[in-house]
């Protein structure tokens, strides 16, 4: 009996200070696990406790907000602004950024969606949320300008993947990725996959993306996809959840590319680069991947040398391990399109 349970487990609040050293930094990741919690609970029970449907909202973006979306915003919200380490919190569901009263402000920007995949909720298709985390500027006393920086200055990131188990995914900047499972015995993000890494080799032969744009991406994200779909010695397989974190996921373990790339309909791309595009591309680059955001812009660009514009300002995506990278740069590159090294 003895065996089925760990007398030292290495709990998220331990490696956070066994890394870092930093108080602050540890209460504002415990305040993210718990409210990641409650949204865990509140996902679970979503049938029983009838949170399938629309609240009748839009949120920042124009997107219909389902209730789950309502709720775990408001989970997140609470539990950040309570940390008491936070100075402003930037979230998809608000239009603005929410500043945090000075008597409980700290040192953190955060940006967040609190429940990506939304879309799915209704058909139980896994969802997640997705955070990063700024340091406010010296002598700021907390603004939105906090949060518009490359990120490369970004501190901290990570996702929360809602499924048969439910992980954390996160990465100091320079620490490498590291993956913590919610043990429900215990009520505590667990450290299970320490060092994570992208298949050095490429890993499966996987392309994930909405062909439903396909008529609107440029010639060269299209000939990409009809090489992968030709293959050599056999056609890629063609995997898309439709929900960020899921799908990052998959490719983070498996290996592959995920591709949101802009289009004639959508020329900065549909995905947020606060939230969305800047925490996920520190984590593929930290675990050994690519992160780029293709042509944008008038180039082919790197997502974390981007500057958001704005806090709910867009970018295109094209992340996985070199093999596939290279793919799409190559059909850039016979367009005549001056591309990276890679």
């Amino acid at each position: 009996m003895a065996e089925q349970f760990d007398a030292d487990a290495p709990t998220l609040s331990r490696y956070v200070m066994n890394n870092t050293r930093d108080a602050e930094l540890v209460i504002l990741m415990n305040a993210i696990a718990t409210s990641c919690k409650l949204i865990t609970s509140a996902v679970q029970r979503a049938g029983v406790a009838s949170l399938y449907g629309l609240a009748g909202e839009t949120n920042s973006t124009g997107d219909d907000q389902k209730k789950l979306d309502v709720l775990s915003n408001d989970m997140m919200i609470n539990a950040l602004i309570n940390s008491g380490v936070c100075a402003v919190l930037v979230s998809e569901e608000n239009e603005e950024p929410i500043i945090v009263p000075k008597e409980k402000a700290g040192k953190f920007c955060v940006a967040f969606d609190p429940l990506d995949g939304s879309s799915n909720i209704d058909c139980n298709v896994s969802v997640g949320t997705i955070f990063s985390v700024f340091e406010k500027r010296r002598l700021s006393d907390g603004s939105e300008e906090d949060l518009l920086r490359m990120g490369d200055e970004c501190i901290c990131a990570g996702y929360v993947a809602y499924s048969s188990a439910v992980e954390m995914v996160f990465t100091f900047r320079g620490k490498g990725v590291h993956g913590f499972c919610l043990d429900p015995t215990i009520g505590e993000f667990v450290h299970t996959r320490p060092n994570m890494k992208m298949p050095e080799d490429g890993g499966k032969t996987i392309y994930s993306a909405n062909e439903g744009n396909s008529l609107y991406w440029d010639k060269p994200i299209q000939d990409a996809i009809q090489v992968f779909k030709e293959g050599d010695p056999k056609p890629y397989s063609a995997r898309y959840v439709g929900s960020m974190v899921a799908d990052i996921h998959r490719t983070l373990l498996y290996g592959g590319i995920y591709l949101y790339p802009a289009d004639n309909k959508a020329k900065e791309g549909k995905l947020r680069m606060l939230y969305e595009g800047i925490p996920m591309a520190i984590i593929i680059e930290q675990a050994g991947g690519i992160a780029s955001a293709g042509m944008f812009k008038g180039k082919i660009q790197r997502v974390l040398d981007l500057k958001p514009t704005s806090i709910h300002c867009k970018c295109p995506i094209i992340m996985g391990g070199k093999r596939d990278i290279q793919v799409v740069y190559d059909q850039y590159k016979k367009s005549g399109i001056e591309t990276p090294e890679l």
